[in-house]
């Protein structure tokens, strides 16, 4: 439920949040879809979620995820404010009625269009050499609502007359990391997940080695990972959100003004920041769950 008290809302000219706007909603409510099991919410997103604390003077509490379709409901529910999508579980918070605008979307490098790709790997000394040799093994997959780790590979399985839920014995891991493990110890014959996580993540932290895994599939370009804010809140207070979350969720601002030091965690793929979007940048994500079916698109 909303949490509203009696105010009234104006917005101020000057740089420091009136007192109106914090008063008006407390605590906000920050969520993300989940992607790595050793890294909570609160880590990936701290320096933001502190930056959106002083820019709007308003207490934000930040709501550990327990699944993906758990942020989609929360957002389309009113009970999460702002939330750090996938874009297919932004696509689908829309199309089941979540009153929310995407409002930016991570970047890997400043200048960079809001872009990233997703992987299918193996084993590096298993036989499979492509998604055609995926026919009856184990597939590790990351969530039936996320983008890397099951629509956009759905769609190109599909395009060689592959059906993931019959043609392949699928296994839903619920994260990314989960999912790179998996076949790294050899739980799951391949597997699907965004790029950093196959090719950055695990490796840095001496989980996964590196040449342990090989790729067999890589994806063309998946919009950004959009943050997402309720349509619904007080007018002054959204405006001063989006503004810093269009301008200020940067690694080089965030640095700069002591959210953080050394490499800064923006985001799950440790983009360098988030840019501008709007909703039409999702449309190929469109175009992908017409391609598999709306109703494998958006379970549940």
């Amino acid at each position: 439920m909303k949490r509203f008290l009696p105010a009234v809302l104006l917005l101020a000219a000057c740089s420091s949040p009136p007192a109106e706007v914090a008063r008006a909603r407390e605590p906000l409510v920050f969520s993300g879809v989940p992607t790595a099991s050793s890294i909570t919410t609160q880590q990936t997103y701290l320096p933001i979620v502190d930056m959106l604390r002083r820019e709007t003077g308003v207490e934000i509490r930040v709501q550990e995820p327990t699944g993906y379709e758990a942020l989609v409901t929360g957002m389309r529910d009113g009970s999460i404010d702002i939330g750090a999508f996938g874009p297919q579980s932004y696509v689908v918070a829309r199309e089941r009625g979540a009153r929310i605008t995407p409002v930016s979307a991570q970047v890997k490098e400043k200048g960079a269009a809001p872009s990233y790709r997703g992987f299918g790997f193996t084993h590096a000394d298993s036989s499979i050499r492509s998604l055609a040799d995926l026919r009856g093994r184990k597939v590790c997959y990351a969530d039936r609502l996320s983008t890397t780790g099951f629509l956009y590979p759905s769609a190109a399985l599909r395009a060689i007359g592959l059906d993931p839920a019959r043609d392949t014995v699928p296994v839903f891991t619920s994260g990314h990391e989960a999912t790179v493990l998996a076949v790294a110890t050899g739980q799951c014959d391949a597997g699907f997940a965004f790029d950093e996580m196959v090719d950055r993540h695990l490796v840095e932290r001496g989980q996964v080695q590196p040449g342990q895994l090989k790729k067999i599939w890589t994806s063309g370009p998946i919009p950004g990972a959009p943050l997402a804010v309720a349509d619904d809140l007080p007018e002054p207070l959204r405006q001063r959100i989006v503004a810093a979350l269009q301008t200020k969720a940067t690694a080089d601002h965030l640095r700069a003004n002591g959210f953080c030091q050394g490499e800064c965690p923006v985001g799950d793929a440790t983009a360098w920041g988030y840019a501008k979007v709007d909703d039409s940048v999702y449309e190929p994500v469109r175009a992908a769950c017409r391609a598999v079916g709306w109703s494998s698109c958006t379970p549940g």
